[in-house]
Parts: structure tokens; C-alpha cells; sequence
């Protein structure tokens, strides 16, 4: 049986660090027109106001606004102009933090996934994978994850996470082993073990 999709309350429950464990294990879902996608979340990155690597640190801008916004409000950038990246807004509203979804261990759609993986993104035409991707690839990483999962900035970007399309479950079981870890891919805030993800589990990013 899938858990309960996650209310406001329990997204107001927890600081940005607290909420990237307790996210650990649950499910991201998207129904999306193609039909329907899902993960277990393995792996996050909390960023928080007074952090050098968040985008709302010193600064307040119209990319950033939904951070600011009520928790469990979706912030979906792009990294590299090609690749997005999704986030789960944290914290109390004003205050600009969220949670980076970097990994998920596909459960629902994976045909779907792989569909939408077999596209590169390019700054002209996308051209087509020719290798197929092994199963622990297709949501490894922020960008993978939201293309195999068809989240868009045009459509995801600052909008509800308790509502659908875009919404997440939580854990079936409450047995899930933590580890942390410095982040991975920025230049600032190297030292903070701001890193979480489920232990020994095959779908979390290569360091």
C-alpha cells in the first residue's frame, strides 16, 4: 500500500536540514499526460538562507522567489541551460531554503523514464541515446531525475506539492538508515555535511 501524500503541516514540521532525512524514503510521484511516474527518494541536499551554495543567500530575485514561499512548494531551476533541477521549498515563509531531490529509485513508469532519458538535451536538437541507461542511472543525479520524472520549470516551477500533479508520499516504513556527506558539484559551502541519502542503497550518486 503507498503512504499518505504529505500535507502542508508536515512540511511545516521540520527545519530545511531535518526535512531533506525525513524525505528520505518517500515517493515523488508526477502524473503527468504520458501517464505515471514515481520514485523513492534516496538522496537530498539541504540549502539553507545563511549557506554561500543557496541560491537565496545575500539575495532575493524573481528566479528565487519561490523559495520564500510556503513549504512544500515546488522550486524547479536550470542548471547549464539544459538541465532542471527540483527542489523542495523549506523552512517558514519569508525565509528563502529548500531541499535539492538529487536521486530516486524508480518504482512507477520506469518505461516512461526510460523514454524520456533516451533524449539528450541539446541547445539545438536533442539527439537520441544509443546505449541503454542500467536502472540505478535513470533518476541518479538532479538533472536525470527531472527529465526521467518530465519535470519542467514551465509547468512544476512554484506550485503545490499537496495537490497533483506533482506531489510526494510518504514511507511505507519508518526503517530507513541515514548517512550525510558534503554536497556534491559546488563551490561554495564545500564543508557542510548538508548531503543526505539512504545507506547502501544502489541508486545513490557516485561521489
Amino acid at each position: 500500500m503507498p503512504g499518505s501524500i504529505l500535507p502542508l503541516s508536515f512540511y511545516d514540521a521540520f527545519d530545511t536540514r531535518s526535512l531533506a532525512k525525513r524525505l528520505l524514503g518517500c515517493e515523488l510521484v508526477h502524473e503527468s499526460p504520458d501517464g505515471i511516474t514515481s520514485g523513492i527518494i534516496v538522496e537530498t541536499e539541504a540549502y539553507l538562507s545563511d549557506d554561500p551554495a543557496c541560491h537565496a543567500y545575500n539575495r532575493r530575485t524573481t528566479r528565487t522567489e519561490p523559495m520564500y514561499g510556503v513549504a512544500g512548494t515546488s522550486y524547479v531551476y536550470l542548471i547549464y541551460g539544459m538541465y532542471e533541477c527540483f527542489n523542495v521549498v523549506s523552512n517558514k515563509e519569508g525565509v528563502g531554503e529548500a531541499v535539492l531531490i538529487r536521486a530516486l529509485q524508480p518504482v512507477q513508469g520506469i518505461d516512461i523514464m526510460e523514454l524520456r532519458r533516451s533524449l539528450i538535451p541539446g541547445k539545438t536538437a536533442p539527439k537520441i541515446r544509443t546505449k541503454q541507461l542500467k536502472l540505478n542511472e535513470l533518476c541518479r543525479g538532479p538533472g536525470n531525475l527531472a527529465r526521467a520524472m518530465g519535470i519542467e520549470r514551465s509547468l512544476h516551477n512554484n506550485i503545490s506539492l499537496t495537490d497533483g500533479p506533482l506531489y510526494i508520499r510518504d514511507r511505507v516504513t519508518q526503517a530507513v538508515e541515514v548517512g550525510s556527506s558534503t554536497r556534491i558539484g559546488i563551490n561554495v559551502g564545500k564543508d557542510l555535511l548538508y548531503r543526505f541519502y539512504i545507506k547502501d542503497n544502489p541508486f545513490v550518486s557516485k561521489l
